[in-house]
């Protein structure tokens, strides 16, 4: 059998299944999420991140802005309640939703009760702030076989937390995402599509923007939100972009570079390539490789374009 012919019976075998075991979403207000909690006996956990997004207009946009469909296998980290996790199951093909809180799992299993296309992992989305865990990409990984799916997408309220590393980490796998649709904290919303010279522009400006294309869709006041969260938040988009993770080359290495590069942000250019760890280069020595790149020492390393961040890399990287 073809892999066309395969992915088509596939999502047919799936669609047949959840017309049959169809369960309607369930409205994640905050009156609803009062009660649920209350009959549970469950608090939010700040430290967790646990701030339910309860404006359902909001949940209808982050939804269309993903455009799902049953060729799609989603990633959803943080269950939650399931609220999220059930509007995703009922566009996509496959949802592999990720909870690293055992009661609010075992809610959302409740709350989402037999979907044929969802699977609930519980367990943290990361191994270490620069390692996805295994098991996540296994269980990710095996419904890829599974389904056999056309698009990947992470679709999210991400909780505060963890949106950074689990951005990075997930875009600098060898994964096709297609894209991102997820909610952040406003300052890491803006940190991602900060441009050069401006205060919000750093290393993660930097490495995203070199393999993704980046667009905040909307700014989220904290009462859209239950429990309201201190801060503003951000839809954001990101369209991974193969041709441009193609001109990094290694983008591990790159990620490792800025890391280091932005670590002596106060220092000029030349100051920060001579404090690289591992640098053996003497001031003479970087600045006339900076002569040979066009590129002023005196400079500081946030104003300086994404191209010249990726000829930096490979001069000095």
């Amino acid at each position: 059998m073809r892999g066309g012919e395969r992915m088509a019976r596939s999502a047919a075998r799936y669609t047949d299944q959840m017309e049959r075991q169809f369960i309607p979403s369930p409205r994640q207000t905050q009156s609803y999420l009062r009660e649920l909690f209350q009959a549970h006996g469950l608090t939010p956990k700040n430290k967790l991140g646990q701030n339910f997004l309860v404006d359902l207009n909001l949940i209808d946009f982050i939804i269309g802005h993903a455009e799902l469909s049953r060729a799609d296998l989603v990633l959803e980290v943080g269950a939650g309640t399931g609220g999220m996790s059930a509007r995703l199951a009922d566009g996509a093909g496959s949802v592999l939703s990720v909870e690293i809180d055992a009661s609010f799992h075992q809610l959302a299993q409740e709350t989402l009760g037999p979907r044929p296309n969802v699977v609930l992992h519980h367990g943290d989305i990361l191994k270490n702030k620069n390692l996805l865990h295994p098991d996540v990409l296994a269980q990710l990984n095996a419904l890829r076989r599974e389904f056999q799916p056309q698009h990947l997408k992470l679709v999210a309220n991400l909780p505060y937390a963890v949106a950074t590393p689990v951005i990075t980490n997930l875009l600098l796998t060898d994964l096709s995402w297609e894209r991102m649709v997820v909610t952040v904290q406003w300052e890491i919303g803006a940190k991602l599509a900060a441009r050069p010279g401006t205060d919000d522009f750093g290393a993660l400006s930097v490495l995203v923007q070199s393999i993704a294309d980046v667009e905040i869709l909307r700014r989220l006041p904290p009462s859209v939100f239950w429990p309201r969260p201190q801060v503003a938040s951000a839809i954001v988009r990101i369209w991974p972009n193969s041709e441009k993770r193609a001109r990094i080359g290694d983008v591990g290495r790159f990620r490792i570079f800025l890391r280091d590069l932005y670590a002596h942000r106060r220092k000029n250019l030349r100051g920060g390539l001579v404090s690289l760890p591992g640098a053996t280069h003497e001031k003479e020595t970087v600045d006339a490789k900076l002569a040979e790149l066009g590129i002023d020492g005196a400079a500081r390393a946030e104003t300086l374009s994404l191209e010249d961040h990726r000829r930096l890399c490979a001069a000095f990287g």
